[in-house]
């Protein structure tokens, strides 16, 4: 894997002025990042007022670490502080590089802390919408560096600092950092996604009743993704990984239930013409996750009890017991209230189940992680398809404003199929729209506001809607399409000339 360091150099660059401890100059971020994480390239970004920190910064990095290749790319840009124009030069520059690079394995990191601040929010941007992928790395001053505070560490667009690059640990922190190192491992390893203080609060209620004996209900909306959440109780339990057995109790014919999961002997009931393991027994040294729990009879309830309080197993037509260690994790969609009120659950049973309650929130209520699950899919598919694919800024915008009923597995359908019959590399609204499921706002069409909804943002997504399907009308002829739309011929070009700009 090669790894690539893409910055500015700012005024601080290559080194910063001396302290009153230290007469000699201090590195500086790009330095400091190189020294700290190390890396097989280095891109530096020149621009026309920072020429000389840029070739300064490539002679001391060419000087102090021989083996790093260095590369300079000159930007067109005579603000430093136009958005725009930061904007165009680094879309421009980086296509053309992530092209000579295609081939190569490589992982890209951006160093934050060179530059103006605009230049700092432009890579900000770039990698939030997932037009760039990269990891960002800051840096803090030599001052301000402490145990708990590292000279390096990596921003994360969506979630907390990551603390892959830190460089020191202080000791009382050890312990909880080790669990917390845990549940990420885990949780990347299962491809759970999600950051939203909700969701992971969810997850480390879960992470506390991992390691215990105790049963786990899961309770959240179809959807949601509530076999990943057992299977990631189950990594974080410390029994036998390969020992994970799902079941989906509605999928099983009401009459083999108890058989399936307690098994039957030989003769046990017609056609029963020899023995039969139950799915408690295969699970046995490891976790049991009936999903759909609801669907079991009330009459076989009881006998689910009895496993939970004694470890007890009675196969049908067997005349004893026989105990079984195994972990169970229940689930179900429907509403636990109303499933105690009409009888579908007993009572002993819930209250037994109760101890670990996990509540999975549906997507609407954590539509900050909606972002980071469509780009997480959209990066499957393009690692699967080999696709570079990508959302536009309204396309993501339009992706959070939705209710998805069906949440995440509706979502991760809508994405892939956009993905997948998308004519361009940039996927747009009506890529999603026409791939989604069901539709997604009110009967009068408009969403309901919520956090991270931008109205200017959606705005704009409908203007850019109506001019593309105004000149598909008219056939290309922007007279005719500005008709249309009851505006001026000016009106739509200066539109279709702000689109073009964007898209720059």
């Amino acid at each position: 894997m090669v790894k690539i360091l893409l910055s500015f150099a700012g005024f601080h660059d290559p080194y910063g002025p001396a302290t009153a401890t230290n007469e000699s100059p201090v590195a500086g971020p790009v330095l400091t990042l190189i020294q700290q994480v190390g890396f097989d390239r280095v891109v530096l970004f020149r621009t026309p007022g920072a020429i000389k920190n840029t070739n300064d910064t490539e002679t001391a990095i060419l000087t102090l670490h021989p083996a790093v290749k260095v590369l300079t790319e000159d930007l067109v840009l005579p603000d430093p502080t136009d958005y725009a124009s930061i904007f165009r030069e680094l879309r421009r520059t980086l296509r053309k590089y992530s092209d000579a690079e295609s081939a190569e394995q490589t992982e890209y990191f951006v160093g934050l802390a060179s530059g103006t601040p605009q230049m700092h929010a432009a890579w900000l941007l770039l990698v939030a919408s997932g037009e760039l992928s990269a990891r960002i790395l800051n840096t803090r001053p030599p001052k301000f560096v402490t145990s708990d505070a590292p000279a390096v560490f990596e921003i994360d667009v969506y979630s907390a600092p990551f603390p892959a690059v830190r460089s020191f640990v202080a000791p009382e922190q050890e312990h909880a950092e080790d669990q917390a190192a845990a549940l990420a491992a885990a949780v990347k390893e299962i491809g759970i996604v999600g950051d939203h203080p909700t969701f992971r609060k969810m997850l480390q209620r879960a992470a506390i009743v991992a390691p215990t004996k105790y049963p786990v209900l899961i309770l959240g909306e179809t959807g949601t993704g509530k076999d990943l959440l057992a299977r990631l109780i189950h990594r974080l339990s410390g029994r036998d990984h390969d020992r994970f057995v799902p079941v989906n109790c509605a999928a099983i014919p009401k009459d083999l239930v108890e058989s399936t999961l307690f098994g039957h002997r030989k003769g046990a009931f017609t056609g029963a013409q020899t023995n039969q393991t139950g799915k408690f027994d295969a699970a046995h040294g490891g976790t049991l996750f009936l999903d759909e729990l609801c669907e079991l009879t009330v009459e076989l309830q009881p006998k689910m009890l009895r496993v939970l309080q004694d470890s007890m197993v009675e196969p049908v037509g067997s005349p004893t017991g026989h105990k079984v260690d195994v972990r169970l994790i229940a689930a179900t969609n429907v509403d636990i209230q109303t499933a105690l009120k009409e009888g579908e659950l007993r009572e002993d049973l819930y209250y037994r189940l109760k101890v670990g309650v996990c509540h999975l929130p549906p997507l609407r209520e954590r539509r900050t992680d909606i972002p980071r699950l469509a780009l997480f899919f959209l990066d499957r598919f393009n690692t699967a398809q080999g696709k570079a694919k990508r959302f536009s800024t309204e396309a993501m915008t339009w992706l959070r404003q939705q209710s998805w009923p069906g949440n995440i597995r509706e979502l991760q359908n809508t994405v892939e199929a956009a993905a997948l019959f998308a004519a361009a590399d940039v996927i747009e609204i009506p890529d999603l729209d026409a791939a989604a499921e069901s539709p997604h706002s009110p009967e009068n069409g408009i969403p309901e506001p919520a956090e991270g909804f931008n109205l200017q943002e959606y705005l704009a997504g409908i203007r850019k809607q109506l001019v593309e399907r105004a000149l598909e009308m008219a056939d290309g002829k922007q007279n005719r399409a500005a008709k249309l739309l009851g505006i001026t011929p000016q009106a739509l070009s200066k539109s279709l000339q702000s689109k073009e700009d964007n898209e720059s």
